[in-house]
């Protein structure tokens, strides 16, 4: 079992934190996972270019600006716990690479 559990992006039944412990990125539920978390990512994006229209409308009424705030909200909650959980799993840097600011090594590096 993996030492660093994962933080999920949906919270359990009583809104708490929600973690899987495995070795295996690529099981089921963590391909469920990353999945989760691109469907959230997307949906914030959309989210915000709705709300620049709706924010543009001078029509827009008091309900209507209370429930685009509360989307924006759990936006905004789903993306910093994307961005946790993805920064959690960041390869360690090595006290050389730390020592002269390069980027951790690891498979997520850029070719070129």
């Amino acid at each position: 079992m993996s030492a660093n559990p994962r933080l999920l992006p949906w919270p359990g039944p009583a809104g708490q934190r929600s973690y899987l412990a495995t070795d295996d990125g690529n099981s089921p539920l963590s391909q469920l996972a990353d999945e989760m978390e691109e469907v959230q990512l997307q949906m914030g994006a959309e989210l915000l270019d709705h709300a620049a229209k709706l924010l543009e409308d001078q029509k827009a009424n008091a309900v209507e600006l209370r429930f685009l705030s509360a989307r924006l909200c759990e936006a905004l909650r789903d993306a910093l716990r994307v961005a946790e959980s993805r920064g959690e799993r960041l390869p360690e840097p090595d006290d050389e690479d730390a020592e002269r600011g390069k980027p951790p090594t690891g498979d997520s590096g850029t070719s070129g």
